[in-house]
Formats: structure tokens, sequence, C-alpha cells
């Protein structure tokens, strides 16, 4: 996430912040874990939820929070942890897309979760699933 993190904080005219969702060190206390958060961080969003890999969907992890805050979501090649939230995005409704070579970067992947190879296809799906925004206040 540190990749994303800095690409997003380095976008010159960016609307928003960069937002880290950190997971505990231990199921026991609020500590972050060592390297989090990353140094694009700019709001760190501090739990005591430990869990991840392959107990990322169980409530005791972060996953559920990341999930349930986005608006649409880009899975990216990873393992048991991103497993795990795309398997929460499909549970929840929320519109998920992977940027993925082949679908086996991501190990049991949905098969109704759309796979992208180029960058073009997943800004068109994020575009189209984006809500709209809202009315002008003014």
């Amino acid at each position: 996430m540190s990749s994303v993190s800095r690409a997003f904080y380095e976008v010159a005219e960016r609307d928003g912040l960069v937002l880290g969702v950190l997971p505990a060190d231990s199921e026991r206390t609020d500590t972050s874990r060592p390297g989090y958060p990353n140094p694009w961080v700019e709001v760190p969003i501090r739990t005591h939820l430990s869990l991840s890999g392959e107990r990322g969907a169980e409530a005791g992890s972060r996953n559920p929070i990341n999930v349930l805050s986005s608006d649409v979501v880009v899975a990216l090649p990873g393992s048991a942890g991103t497993s795990s939230e795309v398997r929460l995005a499909v549970r929840y409704g929320k519109p998920v897309v992977c940027f993925l070579r082949s679908r086996d970067e991501i190990p049991e992947l949905p098969p109704e979760v759309p796979v992208e190879s180029e960058l073009g296809g997943v800004q068109r799906f994020v575009l189209a699933h984006l809500p709209p925004p809202p009315a002008d206040a003014g």
C-alpha cells in the first residue's frame, strides 16, 4: 500500500487526503504494527484490530472498514489479505475490479469479479461506478 499511498500523495492537484486504516500490533493493544503508517499517510486511523491475511474477513480485521468506507474497490496483485478484501467487497455489494495480468495473482478470486489488465479499463470501471457528485450547496 505504500506505492498506492505515494502515488496519490504525489498528485499535484488532488482531491482528498491519503488515509491509512492501521492494524494493531496484537489483539491486546492499540499500538500500530511496525512500519505503519507509511510515510505518505496524512490521516492515520489507528485501530485495535490486529487480524489480517487469511483472517482478513473476520470481525477483528481492519479490512471491513477499508471496504465499507470505499465507493469502489480496486484490487492489485496480492495474497490472502487482498483476497479477503475482494470477497468482502462482493459480500457488501461494493463495486470491485482487479488490476491484474491474470486471475491467479489473487488467490481464490471470486469468478464474478472483473479483471482488467490495462489501466484504461480500470479507469472506465471506476468512473462508471462512482456515485454522482453532490449537488452544489451554493
